[in-house]
């Protein structure tokens, strides 16, 4: 019996599962991104789903873009190794799509190299495991007034006029993100023009006009939830880990643990 399933994920983000990276009948769901918003929605995902029947990896770098992102691949996705990820979700694009002459230029990234670095990822990762569900999650939307009235709450009068991204950038980025997951054959979540479906969506699901509320990350885990289980990824379709408590005969507690890859001695 698998002792653990990995599933790794990424947020900006680039992840689901992020590590949730995972393996070979020890499989795990990788998540690779950057860390913001991912947290919560992945705490959805292990609490409800996958408790005991995977282990789920993070790897969210808050801040990053994509051209950044590429130098941690290797690092975390060497090849060549016995226990790659069953899934993985790639998140990234919320800070690539940060606007060149503005106050967050730093992290721009030009849509050009944005859908390189996207297929550098993808592609690394189908070295890594041809079988792997590599999953790529579009930016969210951005609220440019929710973003000004955050950055007057931290500065005042000296807060910025312009906000450092705009929806209509951003949804840019989500389109290219769509594109290269359609064209190299992987799955894809289009968050961006998922949550702009909801009336009310930029104080429903984002808190600062970038960052997700509870709300919002509840709608990246019920699409997340969606793809998994598409690809036959659900959480009833898998095996625990260790057997549950009423498979256990407590005076003979031993035989239900012969049953798992474990030392059961005492």
């Amino acid at each position: 019996m698998q002792l653990k399933r990995y599933i790794n994920t990424a947020l900006e983000h680039l992840v689901l599962l992020p590590p949730h990276q995972g393996s070979a009948l020890t499989s795990v769901v990788w998540r690779f991104n950057n860390a913001a918003s991912v947290s919560k929605w992945l705490g959805f995902f292990t609490r409800r789903c996958l408790f005991s029947q995977a282990d789920v990896l993070v790897r969210g770098y808050g801040g990053y873009n994509t051209r950044w992102a590429l130098f941690l691949l290797n690092h975390i996705f060497p090849l060549g190794s016995s226990k790659p990820p069953i899934a993985t979700t790639i998140f990234f694009g919320a800070n690539d799509a940060a606007i060149a002459g503005r106050t967050s230029e730093r992290q721009h990234v030009p849509l050009p190299e944005f859908k390189q670095n996207l297929q550098k990822i993808v592609n690394h990762l189908k070295s890594s495991s041809p079988t792997m569900l590599i999953v790529l999650i579009t930016p969210p939307p951005v609220c440019e007034e929710g973003r000004r009235a955050f950055a007057i709450s931290l500065y005042g009068d000296n807060a910025r006029k312009l906000s450092e991204r705009t929806n209509e950038v951003t949804g840019q980025y989500a389109k290219v993100c769509v594109e290269t997951a359609k064209e190299m054959g992987v799955a894809y979540i289009d968050l961006w023009s998922k949550m702009q479906e909801t009336d009310g969506w930029q104080k429903k699901f984002l808190r600062d006009g970038l960052h997700l509320t509870v709300d919002g990350n509840e709608v990246v885990y019920e699409e997340v939830i969606k793809v998994f289980n598409e690809a036959g990824l659900s959480a009833d379709k898998m095996p625990l880990d260790f057997p549950h408590h009423s498979k256990i005969d407590h005076k003979n507690p031993e035989i239900a643990f012969q049953q798992n890859i474990c030392d059961a001695s005492l």
